[in-house]
């Protein structure tokens, strides 16, 4: 008999991930694919940290130190092996208000709150709604990643030397040819290092990592937010710590299930959800930004190096720390055409070149393509996928509600026996909000007989909107002195209608 585990398990690697990372441990053909693949993802995190530190108005070392505290974290304490947590756009984009009108170490406080809130919706089960989430959102959600991934490359190639744009060719012609020949190192880190040699050679003049922001020179450390601890302190903080826990779980869950898909693997979603907010706590008390789960960079470590355990993420974060502390004159030589190239190649693997191609689009529904372009259209408008991840799943639920209000059938019959004439109405099909405010237009009130059948073997009643239309055609035929019997509710919705019938007032 297999034992169910608990709803919240303790911080361990699962039998099967033991096994995985035993396994790529002695092996020295899958350890280094995971080395290499840690070392890349260092690499690209680190002018994408600086930029989202710059965003959220405070020190690039914030920013760096999330993305080392969050890799390594998340390494131990996530649910989905090999996906990479760092410093994010979006978690930055939410607070940078917060550092503007109080400063940095509110900030810091809203993070550890967020964290804490976390925590909670993750105990709580929250990554169970990702079941609601339709395939049409999540295809969005890819494309107007990979959008947004590309567009924040687009200043990097504004007013910069014209030698930049031969070396961004050159890289994207390295991580996209590279792999046909040999795919014994990730061609991403070839490109890097390619370009930096170059650079060196030459000693051309092309913007730099270190041209971002100077990197730090010491290891993070312990810090405590001096705030108040006053209830006027939480109203402050909570709205941006809810903004964060909320936008931040959203990212890391439906790039957990892009992971699952690509990976042919399942992972377990609420010890995601709790590890990201066990994540950022850490992260907060150690002076960083906070985070979430990052597409581009997951998509380098799992698509682009092939990297499939924990190790690749652990190794992440620690890269990056040594980069940075230790080797951050050489890291701040490397060219951000190399960078550039490499980004820009992960928003190309990324899109869903399927999901816009003619053919597909001739096949889908025009409601499901709608669902995608409106989910598409509000990430990419609005740069905050909780926004445009509601929107999709909103116009999904009218698109359905309207698909499923047409199912409803009404057939009238009429039968004289004893000189008395009875109309029956069969009613087929699901009988909610959308579905039930036309059924009350489906009777002919005043030239049906003294005597009605409203026959419900094939409906279910799912509302109170149902209830109450049903109230409203017994009242309208109660005026035209018709008697109305309903026949064939199963047990629930007799159920519904016996605590609601008659007490919601009128219907119409």
């Amino acid at each position: 008999m297999t034992a169910h585990p608990a709803p919240v398990a303790p911080p361990e690697f699962t039998p099967l991930e033991r096994q995985s990372v035993l396994r790529t441990l002695r092996t020295p053909r899958l350890l280094k694919t995971e080395v290499l693949a840690g070392l890349v993802v260092a690499l690209a995190l680190i002018p994408e940290a600086i930029a989202f530190s710059i965003i959220a108005g405070v020190d690039p070392r914030l920013g760096l130190f999330a993305s080392f505290t969050m890799a390594v974290s998340i390494a131990f304490l996530g649910g989905r092996p090999a996906m990479i947590s760092a410093a994010t756009g979006a978690v930055a984009l939410v607070i940078a208000p917060l550092v503007a009108s109080h400063g940095v170490d509110y900030f810091i406080a809203a993070v550890i709150l967020g964290g804490a809130f976390q925590v909670i919706l993750g105990v709580s089960g929250v990554a169970r709604v990702m079941r609601f989430i339709p395939r049409s959102v999540m295809v969005g959600f890819v494309n107007a990643l990979a959008i947004l991934i590309f567009l924040s490359q687009v200043p990097e190639l504004l007013g910069v030397p014209f030698l930049v744009y031969p070396m961004v060719a050159a890289g994207l012609l390295i991580v996209f040819g590279l792999p046909r020949l040999t795919r014994a190192v990730p061609a991403p880190l070839v490109a890097i290092v390619v370009l930096a040699v170059f650079a060196v050679l030459t000693n051309v003049l092309v913007p730099t990592v270190g041209d971002k922001g100077a990197l730090p020179e010491s290891l993070p450390s312990l810090f405590f937010p001096n705030v108040p601890l006053t209830v006027e302190t939480l109203q402050i903080v909570a709205p941006f710590a809810l903004a964060l826990a909320a936008v931040g779980l959203l990212e890391s869950l439906m790039t957990a299930k892009l992971v699952d898909d690509i990976t042919d693997t399942r992972s377990d979603k609420t010890r995601e959800s709790w590890g990201q907010g066990a994540a950022n706590i850490i992260t907060g008390f150690f002076g960083g930004m906070g985070g979430c789960a990052m597409i581009g960079q997951t998509m380098i470590n799992v698509k682009a190096s092939g990297a499939r355990t924990r190790i690749s993420t652990f190794l992440a974060g620690l890269f990056l720390l040594v980069l940075v502390v230790a080797l951050g004159d050489i890291v701040a030589i490397i060219p951000m055409a190399a960078l550039v190239a490499v980004m820009i190649f992960v928003a190309i693997a990324t899109f869903d070149w399927h999901s816009v191609h003619p053919a597909t689009l001739r096949r889908m529904p025009k409601s499901e393509t709608a669902v995608m372009l409106s989910t598409v259209i509000t990430v990419v408008w609005t740069h905050n996928l909780a926004i445009g991840v509601g929107i999709g799943v909103l116009v999904a639920m009218v698109a359905f509600a309207r698909r499923v209000a047409h199912f409803v059938t009404v057939e009238r019959t009429e039968r004289h026996q004893d000189g008395e004439s009875t109309a029956t109405y069969t009613v087929n099909g699901e009988l909610f909000f959308a579905s039930s405010n036309d059924l009350y237009t489906q009777f002919e009130y005043a030239t049906d007989p003294r005597r009605v059948v409203i026959d419900l073997h094939g409906s279910h009643l799912w509302d109170a909107s149902t209830v109450a239309a049903l109230d409203a055609i017994q009242e309208k035929y109660r005026h035209c002195g018709t008697a109305v019997e309903i026949i064939g509710l199963n047990d629930a919705s007799a159920l519904m209608r016996k605590r609601l019938g008659g007490k919601l007032g009128a219907g119409h």
